[in-house]
C-alpha cells in the first residue's frame, strides 16, 4: 500500500470534516476496498504514518469509542 496516496486520502477527510477539533473514523476495511488491497496493509501504513508523526491517532472518550486520526 502506498502510504503517501493513504495519506492524502486520510487527510482530505480529516480537512473536510466538520467536528471540532477535525477528526475522522477511519475503516481500515472500507480504504482497502476502495485499494484494492488487504486491510492489514492499510492499518500497517496508518501505523506507520503514525510513527512519522504525520498522523495522530486517538481514542473517543465517549461512546462508540472509536480510534479517530487527527492531523498534527
Amino acid at each position: 500500500m502506498e502510504k503517501e496516496a493513504l495519506f492524502l486520502h486520510i487527510r482530505s477527510m480529516i480537512v473536510s470534516s466538520t467536528k471540532v477539533p477535525k477528526w475522522m473514523a477511519v475503516s481500515t476495511v472500507k480504504v482497502a476496498d476502495l485499494y484494492g488491497v488487504n486491510p492489514i496493509e492499510v492499518e500497517e501504513s496508518l501505523n506507520a504514518l503514525v510513527d512519522e508523526g504525520r498522523l495522530k491517532r486517538e481514542k473517543l472518550q465517549n461512546p462508540p469509542h472509536y480510534e479517530v486520526y487527527l492531523l498534527p
